[in-house]
């Protein structure tokens, strides 16, 4: 009993507390303090729901009975939009809080928004090595399932709320994109309801325009549906090698690859809950100088940065990596990102615009040496991101400058900048100015800088614009700078 009234003591002291300080004052200055009350508890049910939510809808096989009927009912929105009027452009029901993404979508506000649904896998083919899965599913969701029965994606990137329309609507990489490319270059047709209202599948070869012209189109060309999406068999460990290097930056190389079998002294679970945060297990092979191998459970390698949200979580839980903190409350965390942004406000919303830096910029490897000397001088964020990947020379928005594959590298930059007098309008569009400079690439989830001119000039948008014509879109869906773009929303 003297348990209980303690803790009803503490929340009643707790919500006087916020009462005098007021809300807002608590969420920006003592955000942990709401966040490990009541965003982690909340998280893990959101987690609990949904997982078992796809356990049932899976083992009952009740998800490609309701896909057609899922899709005709899109289908009749679009045509009851078109009957009235065409008004207003169209856009997802889904609330912009949910997305991973920390940009804020005002357009949800005033465009017609079509309600999707869609959040299922629909089949695992092993003979022809395919999932189609719907859009809404999540990269959690992927791996539970295909790593259960031994088979998993060639890119799976990183955080387990990444849906599958995100990463083919944006974009997606991860450790592997070396070998396989981007998220959409595993993609092997797409499912869309058009703005007329009209099904259509497109492949490589059947409706290929379309196809190659969908990825980084952020919803503007139409509504996905359905995914097919490339299989490969999985292994139970990846075999990871941590060398230390000084040199441009301090780093720490990793090279893996998937293995069946483990040494028992080297096995290192990371993904456990009272397990070091991963950057923070990675940094003390820095920090002793000293190389390493480990061989890492695959699911665990996959969602090796989910804990910690990469290195984001220090910011919000300073002491989230603490071993006391990690044995009693690690089982929650980490919080839903699209619960962090329901919550965070206006206020904090325009301190965390201007004060923290969230980007992913794609060049070419031949570049990286410049690319690191821009990155320090515009923004001094530590630690980066650096992963190469295979851009194939392909039609659609984002391709090579000449007609080869060529090996790029995508250098992420999260967290709070450490140059003087850092302002992040000018600051990031100095960084932007470099990225077109060496044919790179801006992905497209984080905050965008250019005018329309910039942006043309970063992304090749002659297939993108027959096709907005083609198929009536410019009507029906903004264009995807108007709709990402922070010069075209204010």
């Amino acid at each position: 009993m003297e348990p209980a009234v303690s803790l009803a003591v503490c929340a009643l002291l707790f919500l006087l507390w916020i009462r005098v300080k007021g809300l807002e004052f608590v969420i920006i200055h003592q955000r942990w303090v709401f966040v490990c009350l009541f965003l982690l508890p909340l998280s893990l049910i959101f987690d609990i729901y949904y997982y078992v939510r796809a356990w049932v809808v899976f083992k009952l096989n009740s998800a490609p009975r309701l896909h057609e009927q899922r899709v005709r009912n899109i289908q009749k929105q679009v045509r009851e939009w078109k009957e009235q009027g065409s008004k207003t452009f169209m856009c997802t029901g889904r609330p912009g809080w949910l997305t991973v993404s920390l940009r804020v979508g005002k357009y949800k506000k005033t465009h017609k928004n079509i309600m999707i649904n869609l959040m299922d896998i629909l089949e695992v083919d092993t003979k022809k090595q395919i999932v189609r899965v719907e859009p809404l599913v999540t990269m959690g969701q992927v791996t539970a399932l295909l790593n259960s029965i031994g088979w998993t994606l060639p890119v799976l990137p990183e955080l387990d709320d990444l849906t599958v329309g995100g990463l083919i609507m944006g974009t997606g990489i991860e450790s592997s994109s070396h070998k396989y490319g981007l998220f959409q270059h595993i993609c092997t047709a797409y499912e869309l309801v058009l703005a007329d209202g009209s099904f259509v599948r497109c492949t490589p070869s059947e409706n290929s325009d379309l196809f190659y012209a969908v990825p980084w189109s952020c919803g503007t060309l139409g509504f996905l549906v359905a995914a097919e999406i490339r299989i490969i068999p999985a292994k139970k460990y990846v075999k990871l090698r941590f060398e230390p290097v000084r040199g441009l930056e301090e780093a720490v190389i990793m090279t893996g690859s998937m293995t069946d079998k483990a040494e028992p002294s080297k096995l290192n679970s990371i993904g456990n809950y009272y397990k070091p945060w991963f950057f923070k297990h990675v940094e003390n092979y820095l920090k002793t100088n000293q190389e390493g191998l480990e061989y890492i459970p695959l699911r665990h390698y996959y969602h090796r940065h989910t804990r910690s949200i990469f290195w984001e979580l220090q910011d919000i839980i300073p002491f989230g990596n603490n071993p006391v903190f990690r044995y009693f409350f690690g089982w929650m965390v980490p919080p839903k990102i699209s619960l962090l942004k329901l919550t965070q406000g206006e206020t904090l919303r325009k301190l965390y615009e201007q004060h923290h830096v969230v980007q992913d910029m794609l060049v070419p490897m031949k570049c990286l040496q410049q690319a690191l000397h821009t990155f320090q001088n515009d923004i001094h964020v530590y630690p980066i991101w650096l992963c190469p990947f295979i851009l194939p020379s392909q039609p659609g928005l984002v391709h090579p400058k000449g007609d080869e594959t060529e090996l790029y590298i995508d250098i992420g930059a999260y967290g709070e900048p450490r140059v003087k007098h850092f302002e992040a309008r000018s600051c990031m569009r100095q960084l932007e100015k470099f990225v077109r400079s060496v044919h790179g690439f801006q992905m497209l989830y984080a905050d965008c800088y250019m005018n329309r001119e910039e942006f043309w000039e970063m992304f090749d948008g002659s297939l993108y614009h027959k096709l907005r014509k083609q198929l009536g879109c410019e009507d029906a869906f903004p264009e995807v700078y108007d709709k990402i773009c922070k010069a075209a929303r204010h």
